[in-house]
């Protein structure tokens, strides 16, 4: 029996999240957590069952929670949703798309997901609730730090080491053993 699993979030991002996790098939989604006023709505199939103010509650009931609202502008949202879900004892799994490769000698962080066909080449280290979106290259020895959204199509080259709470966007690329941090505009080189 697979362990039920809540998201946070039922915009866009969530959609994408729901076809990960429908196919890495480790999870039943329990239910979306969204604003009141959405209550019994669905995504995708799933009901939204609860707003933020339920989370303690619902904690009864539910051991795993995901963070399925995505980041663009800032990690702000993510990184408080992450506090108050560890302050009331969820576990957070990192969730990784069967279509994706991920080196067995890499390190993926708790609440982080890795979608359809991203690759995270050995050796590479991506922190806590980060966003590996579909077809992002992380190269060997890159360090991806905490609550940072790798877009789609972007290249992380060797030894690069994105900073906490970057946004890097979808086809960006950099040089080896650079660091980058804060917004990176989508097509953009990131030194």
């Amino acid at each position: 029996m697979k362990e039920k699993l809540l998201l946070i979030g039922g915009g866009g991002h969530c959609r994408s999240v729901i076809d990960v996790i429908e196919q890495e098939n480790r999870f039943e989604i329990a239910g979306i957590i969204d604003k009141k006023e959405l209550m019994g709505q669905e995504v995708l199939g799933y009901k939204i069952i609860g707003c933020d103010e339920d989370l303690e509650v619902l904690r009864a009931q539910y051991a795993y929670a995901f963070i399925s609202v995505g980041q663009i502008k800032t990690p702000k949202i993510r990184m408080a949703l992450f506090e108050q879900l560890k302050n009331l004892d969820y576990e957070l799994p990192s969730i990784i798309s069967p279509l994706a490769h991920v080196s067995k000698h890499a390190k993926v962080g708790e609440g982080s997901i890795v979608m359809h066909h991203a690759l995270i080449n050995a050796n590479a280290n991506v922190g806590k609730n980060c966003i590996i979106n579909s077809k992002a290259l992380i190269e060997h020895d890159a360090i991806i730090e905490d609550y940072c959204h790798i877009s789609t199509g972007a290249i992380v080259n060797g030894g690069a080491c994105v900073k906490e709470g970057t946004f890097y966007g979808s086809n960006v690329t950099c040089k080896e053993y650079s660091e980058i941090q804060g917004f990176i505009k989508a097509g953009s080189v990131a030194k």
